[in-house]
């Protein structure tokens, strides 16, 4: 396990899993896409995973529990604004001054403002537009409004898992030749419409509705889009932000005018921390890192099951690792996936029986992998705890992962009575039921479910979510990627491992 080993350090409640003896920060639930195999760390997401927050449906979302990197940035900030007009003459947008730097970015706030934040952002990331309708607007009244902030937008798009955004970046870049008020219209109401559009084939469709109806020349804008010409301006956006070492989306850098220094801010941030971190710049001084405050602290560590202590196998119980979770595949294998699921979600299920197999092949039956179960039934599912007590049951009798299978492939027999349901599966299995009965009703198998939820909570908001591990390095896959897409991750992760 020594090449896995991970560096006892500090765990905050924005989510940083571990860091490496040369301080390699890994970031927990940002949106992200898959890099060069030579670029900096990256998390991979994707769009498909269900959350405890839509009580109503079972309703396909991505979750944020994003971590800081605050750091002074060891890389100038990307240009500075040409001279600008005098602030009277300066266009609006819903009465706050906007305009175009000297290299094209749109910007809004005062030309002169304190501190400058380049926003790297991507249309299609659920992460951006969380932060789009929860915290930005309180950004803009307590900061950008009153001139201390200017905001900075720089194209990001995620292409890999967010096939749709490049065009999306590319219709607002085409407003912008009307005007930065016309940026700033189609900006937000493409990032309103996001679901609309996010999973449709021609994208483009929508985005010239919303272009009519925030009226721009749309002969102008046609002419614009057909021609592909703002490609290049994306595609600029993206290296300058692998440039900086950002990899995930929303990521921010914020400047000093006074000093020139910056600071690098990682994912949907809550407001507070943002307002932590600007009013700190203003005053001149760095802003405290996350990791800093836990460090000064001294009373946040890594969680147990994702230590090289916790991922080594129990030696009394087979299939077991010493945190208590069940895995399959080679426990010295260079990566480790540990895998939050709920029996009941149907993402997790489409996981595990279309892309699961794929992967078992691939990376687990080839000793590349070590993949481990924890449960993370959500409150949606109300009898998803029992069946993951059922499968805990039927783990005491060395049948875990052969129960997990049985679960997700006959959903329909016990979600309407699970516990009649799951007795006949276990029957179906030849377990031992007078055991596994006594089991079921018993509080001890509850208790290793909870316990899972309960680990979970600092990282999962929905599932299925896949916490990678590696190098020291923690990253996180929140949602049922494609077969395809997850190996492409997988084997990144690999090649930066070896």
């Amino acid at each position: 396990m020594s090449n896995r080993m991970i560096e006892s350090n500090k765990l905050n409640r924005f989510g940083i899993v571990a860091i490496t003896a040369i301080m390699i920060v890994a970031v927990l639930g940002a949106c992200a896409g898959i890099a060069p195999v030579d670029q900096a760390a990256e998390i991979a997401t994707e769009t498909t995973t269900e959350t405890t927050s839509e009580a109503a449906a079972e309703t396909a979302t991505e979750t944020a529990t994003e971590t800081t990197e605050g750091e002074a940035a060891a890389v100038e900030a990307p240009g500075e604004a040409k001279p600008l007009p005098a602030i009277e003459d300066m266009e609006t947008f819903r009465g706050v001054p906007v305009g175009f730097t000297d290299e094209g970015f749109p910007f809004r706030g005062h030309p002169d403002a304190p501190v400058t934040m380049y926003e790297y952002s991507d249309f299609q990331c659920p992460f951006c537009n969380r932060y789009f309708v929860q915290t930005e607007p309180a950004i803009n009244e307590a900061y950008v409004r009153d001139g201390t902030l200017k905001v900075i937008f720089r194209d990001f798009p995620l292409v890999q898992l967010h096939p749709n955004a490049p065009a999306a970046h590319m219709a607002t870049l085409c407003a912008a030749d009307q005007g930065a008020p016309a940026y700033w219209a189609l900006h937000d109401e493409i990032f309103r419409s996001q679901d609309e559009w996010s999973s449709i084939l021609d994208p483009d469709v929508i985005f010239a509705r919303l272009a009519e109806e925030v009226e721009l020349d749309m002969d102008q804008y046609s002419l614009c889009v057909e021609s592909g010409e703002k490609s290049l301006l994306v595609e600029e956006g993206v290296a300058e932000a692998r440039a900086i070492g950002f990899s995930g989306t929303p990521s921010f850098l914020f400047v000093s005018e006074e000093t020139g220094d910056s600071f690098q801010l990682v994912g949907a941030q809550p407001f507070d921390q943002f307002a932590t971190w600007i009013d700190s710049i203003v005053a001149g001084e760095a802003p405290a890192t996350a990791q800093a405050e836990e460090e000064d602290s001294g009373d946040g560590q890594i969680p147990y099951w994702a230590t090289a202590e916790g991922l080594m196998p129990d030696p009394d119980r087979p299939g077991f690792n010493m945190a208590g979770d069940e895995y399959r595949g080679n426990p010295d294998a260079p990566v480790t996936v540990v895998e939050f699921s709920d029996f009941q979600c149907p993402f997790c299920k489409r996981h595990t029986e279309q892309t699961q197999p794929a992967l078992d092949s691939a990376f687990v039956d080839t000793d590349k992998v070590m993949w481990v179960f924890k449960h993370f039934p959500l409150n949606i599912h109300p009898e998803a705890p029992m069946a993951g007590a059922a499968s805990e049951c039927a783990a005491d009798q060395g049948m875990f992962w052969e129960m997990h299978h049985l679960i997700f492939a006959n959903t329909d027999r016990w979600a309407s009575d699970p516990e009649a349901g799951l007795t006949e599966l276990a029957d179906e299995l030849g377990l031992d039921m007078d055991a596994f009965s006594a089991c079921l009703v018993s509080e001890e198998a509850m208790a290793r479910v909870n316990s899972d939820l309960n680990d979970g909570a600092a990282f999962v908001q929905g599932t299925p979510t896949f916490i990678v591990l590696y190098n020291g390095e923690g990253r996180i896959i929140p949602g049922a990627l494609p077969e395809e897409r997850f190996a492409q991750v997988i084997q990144q992760i690999l090649d930066e491992a070896q």
